[in-house]
Formats: C-alpha cells, sequence, structure tokens
C-alpha cells in the first residue's frame, strides 16, 4: 500500500465543516464532561441530529464521530467511554446495554488497494442486547435481537438472535431463552403503533 496516495474524496461526512467543528467542541464540553446529566447529553446529541428515544441513559465519556449517524431506541444504556466511531449508520435498538469502553466501529481500509481505501459499512445493534464492556463491533456487523457479546470479545460477523457470543472473532458459544418480558414488550409497542389515529 501507498498511503501517499490515500484520499478519502469520495467519502461523505454528511454535514459541512463548520457543523462538524461545532460538534467537536460541543462533544468536548458536555457530552465528555463529568459534569453534565444524561438529560444534557441526550439533548446535545438531539441538537446535532442523532435520534435519541425516551429514557436513554448516557454516562460520562462517550464520543460520537457523527451524531447525524446515530439512531438509539428507547430504554438503553451507553456506558462509560464508548467509543461509537459512526462514518457509517449506527443504529441500537431499545433496551440495550453498550458497556463501558466499547467500540462501535463502522469505517475500515481496504488493504488490498494500493492507497489504502477508506471503507464505511452501518451497524445495527438489535433490541434488548449487552455488549460487553471492552467488546468490539466490526463495520457491516448486526447484533441479533436479545444477544450478549461477552467481555472483551470482537464481533467481526453477524450474532444469531438470543445467543452469547465470546472470543476473537466472537463466535455463538450457547443460545440465551428468549425473555417473555421483551416479547411482551415488543407485541405491547406493536399494538399501540397499529391503533388508529385519533
Amino acid at each position: 500500500m501507498r498511503l501517499d496516495a490515500y484520499h478519502n474524496r469520495g467519502f461523505s461526512r454528511g454535514k459541512p465543516a463548520w457543523f462538524e467543528a461545532l460538534w467537536i467542541f460541543a462533544q468536548w464540553a458536555f457530552l465528555r464532561s463529568q459534569i453534565p446529566g444524561s438529560s444534557q447529553r441526550r439533548l446535545i446529541l438531539r441538537m446535532f441530529g442523532a435520534r435519541i428515544g425516551k429514557g436513554v441513559t448516557i454516562k460520562p465519556g462517550v464520543r460520537v464521530k457523527f451524531p447525524w449517524r446515530l439512531t438509539i431506541g428507547d430504554h438503553s444504556w451507553i456506558g462509560e467511554d464508548v467509543w461509537i466511531d459512526n462514518l457509517a449508520a449506527v443504529a441500537i435498538g431499545s433496551h440495550c446495554c453498550i458497556s463501558q469502553g466499547a467500540y462501535l466501529c463502522s469505517g475500515n481500509h481496504d488493504w488490498a488497494a494500493v492507497a489504502f481505501d477508506l471503507r464505511a459499512e452501518p451497524i445495527r445493534i438489535c433490541d434488548s442486547v449487552w455488549i460487553g464492556a471492552r467488546s468490539v463491533v466490526a463495520p457491516g456487523v448486526t447484533i441479533g435481537e436479545g444477544s450478549i457479546l461477552a467481555l472483551g470479545s470482537i464481533a467481526t460477523r453477524t450474532t444469531p438472535a438470543w445467543s452469547i457470543n465470546s472470543g476473537n472473532p466472537a463466535k455463538p458459544i450457547k443460545s440465551r431463552p428468549r425473555s417473555s418480558s421483551v416479547i411482551a414488550l415488543r407485541e405491547a409497542a406493536h399494538s399501540r403503533s397499529s391503533l388508529p389515529i385519533q
């Protein structure tokens, strides 16, 4: 590879440079700080284009590359020092726990290309998922509903629903019982969304 030939002219950052610069300052001053609470962090992320559900907890030290490419469902927890490196879209479902120091990486490079071309692929974390502390989710991966990615594991492929995954690369080591409470929550949400508008 020739890094002097590298360029990312084909990559769209999604917002103008001044907006991104403003985000960098806001992230440093508010999102990563210990001082504001979770509600202020949610507000800041929403102001910069993130779609955040109700009851979301965002701990100090969280890093988000592009909030305008982030979606988080209801009642999810984002732990201390989580890095959401979302060059492409990252969607986190409802009732998810992304534990301390987890890294969601949607960007990569084409090692076979002379110019080490940038590649970005979306990440999807389905509902009721637990991403263990210091775990990594690679570009293009979907973490299936109800799955667990164990402490320090690296998910390079999509995980089956209701599975426990561990290792590098992460592999399913056992299944986990489907939670009747999760199914009931999903059915209740579906029935509410199916109600006719008055």
